[in-house]
């Protein structure tokens, strides 16, 4: 019975990439809410800085998070490891790349190697993010398609909504304190999500699906995959003054980890999406 249960909700999704069900959608939230404490709590330990260039020295990885799931989306991999590429447990192989660097370079910092352990960590990040999207570039030339049309009209599209949701929080709401830079990568991480869906499943030649569970069945009952911008605002908008009103008691190491989860959560997707379009997989 428990068996059955943990195959059907848990490891058959994954084995088979299958859509997101509630139970695995629930679980997966309240594990990244652990994880996200454990790793505040470890960073705190080693007397870490958690501040505004931690989480940007991480924005690549976010970025190299999603040019690796587009990897499986490949079927490059043809072995039983291409699991390990496929959501949640890509972020545990995300977080054994990206923590032995992290250590490491932060011990190089302290001994007096190196000037700054997080210009090499975000360099590292770059690295690997470059090879990872030179590795999709080969593989859309030789075994797919590489449609640069398909990433043009999905970033003019995040950069229309992205610039048109600014204005209206900016100017309409008077939130000056949308200018900056981390909300913005925010804004532009959740609208990049946002416009791949539509895009995806409302214009590309290849029927892509939606497989959250909340955005799938607005979907469903709409019509329409455009749904997902309505659906972001309820969340993005809130979400940001929420975690503003949080700030002004005083930013601290939880909030900055906060938002790059937020970050994370839009913008990696929205990476693989826009991607797996441009390619045809």
């Amino acid at each position: 019975m428990i068996s059955e249960f943990i195959y059907k909700y848990y490891i058959d999704p994954i084995t088979y990439d299958n859509s997101y069900n509630i139970v695995n959608t629930l679980t997966y939230a309240f594990i990244l809410l652990i994880c996200t404490w454990l790793v505040y709590r470890w960073l705190e330990l080693n007397h870490i800085s958690i501040d505004r260039e931690f989480v940007f020295s991480l924005i690549p990885w976010v970025v190299f998070g999603g040019f690796l799931r587009v990897v499986e989306d490949t079927g490059y991999i043809t072995s039983d490891l291409h699991v390990v590429l496929i959501t949640p447990l890509i972020y545990f192989l995300i977080f054994a790349i990206a923590m032995p660097v992290l250590s490491g370079s932060h011990v190089l910092e302290k001994r007096g190697v190196i000037s700054s352990w997080k210009r090499i960590f975000f360099l590292t990040g770059v690295v690997l993010s470059g090879a990872t999207l030179s590795f999709l570039i080969w593989f859309g030339l030789t075994h797919a398609h590489l449609d640069l049309l398909v990433a043009i009209t999905i970033m003019a599209i995040v950069l229309g909504t992205s610039g048109l949701l600014y204005a209206v929080i900016r100017y309409g709401f008077g939130w000056t304190y949308i200018q900056d830079r981390l909300y913005q990568i925010l804004i532009f991480g959740h609208m990049l999500d946002a416009s791949a869906t539509s895009y995806g499943i409302d214009l590309h030649t290849i029927p892509y699906s939606e497989k959250h569970v909340v955005g799938s069945a607005l979907i469903d009952l709409t019509g329409t995959a455009f749904v997902m911008f309505p659906l972001k605002l309820l969340v993005l908008v809130p979400g940001i003054y929420i975690l503003e009103l949080y700030r002004r008691d005083g930013a601290s190491g939880i909030w900055y980890l906060i938002l790059l989860a937020m970050i994370m959560v839009g913008l990696a997707p929205g990476i693989r999406d826009m991607m797996r379009m441009v390619l045809y997989v």
